[in-house]
């Protein structure tokens, strides 16, 4: 068999050589979007300009820039925690006797900051360090709904308004402990299969901290972006007919923003901001936005069902859901 020259070294010659395509790199890439920017550049400056469209730049630019200092606070701190604080630190401090240990883990959410992301492999790490789970799942729900830097960025976002701060917590610490009783009554062990091993065990503690950084940076700015566009877009795209109709019917706006906070899947150190922008809207379908949000979303759904696995989050997220949206409401109807 003749050998051609242009066969590449090493190459397997009883095979036919695959032709050498041209694949996209990101400057090139770069280099085409900044072309086609240039070339397009007339009717995107027309479609700025439009009334429609500068309404919705205020709010998405509004809504973002407020929540960002927060944002970037709670995840640092909730780094520094995951990392820094042993899983065996909460064992210690928590009752033995579970019924006393539910309460007791809720309230420890409102003094350690963090966000959804960084409660669902704590709650892991008590699991494996012995704390009951009705206990670490209390703990899951409330840390990222009560703690200091989600209601201090709840009372920024809603100034003037302190009964909504106040509502937030009462209801999310009333929630978080009724399921974790829940838990205790009707929960199985076979339905909680926490890992073996934490996500960063292995790995020295700044190499750990700065994962963690990264990667809830990552997760929680691209939600807060997301968040931040649906905002604008309901302000600037949705007819105020349909916004005023919809938040006139107390159960359809109750039931709207409540959907609309699994959606959106926003961090909570930054929904407070989105929910103020919603001005069309009740102050209590606001408080369902904002104490169903941290407890069950998207993307906390696909973090329970890879940390306690799936019959876990398939029977856990529903019921969180539910008593969420009653919890909300009954506070509203109290306090706001």
């Amino acid at each position: 068999m003749a050998i051609t020259e242009d066969a590449p070294p090493g190459a397997d010659l009883g095979r036919p050589v695959p032709p050498r395509g041209r694949r996209l790199s990101s400057p090139l890439v770069l280099t085409l979007t900044l072309v086609l920017a240039v070339l397009a550049q007339s009717p995107i400056r027309g479609l700025l300009g439009t009334p429609a469209m500068q309404s919705w730049m205020t709010v998405f630019v509004a809504v973002t820039v407020q929540a960002l200092p927060f944002l970037v606070l709670g995840v640092l701190l909730s780094a520094a925690i995951a990392v820094f604080v042993p899983a065996s630190f909460f064992a210690r401090a928590l009752p033995r006797r579970p019924a006393l240990a539910v309460p007791v883990a809720g309230v420890a959410g409102a003094v350690l900051p963090g966000c959804e992301c960084a409660s669902v492999p704590v709650a892991g790490a008590l699991v494996r360090r012995g704390v009951t789970p009705a206990a670490a799942l209390a703990f899951l729900l409330s840390a990222p709904a009560i703690n200091p830097v989600v209601l201090t960025a709840t009372a920024v976002a809603f100034p003037g308004h302190p009964e909504m701060v106040l509502a937030r917590f009462a209801a999310s610490l009333l929630v978080a402990c009724a399921m974790g009783w829940l838990w205790q009554r009707l929960g199985r062990t076979d339905w909680l299969r926490p890992p073996a091993h934490g996500a960063h065990e292995g790995a020295s503690k700044g190499e750990a901290f700065w994962d963690a950084v990264r990667h809830d940076v990552l997760h929680a700015g691209g939600f807060l972006v997301l968040g931040a566009t649906a905002a604008a877009t309901l302000k600037a795209a949705v007819p105020a007919d349909w916004l005023r109709e919809a938040a006139g019917t107390p159960l359809v706006s109750v039931l709207a923003l409540a959907v609309l906070a699994v959606l959106l899947s926003i961090c909570s150190e930054a929904d407070a901001f989105v929910a103020a922008s919603l001005t069309q809207f009740s102050p209590t379908a606001k408080l369902v936005f904002l104490v169903v949000g941290p407890m069950i979303d998207l993307k906390l759904f696909a973090m329970q069902a890879g940390t306690f696995g799936r019959a876990f989050a398939l029977r856990f997220a529903p019921a969180t859901f539910a008593l969420a949206v009653t919890g909300a409401v009954l506070t509203g109807a109290v306090l706001l």
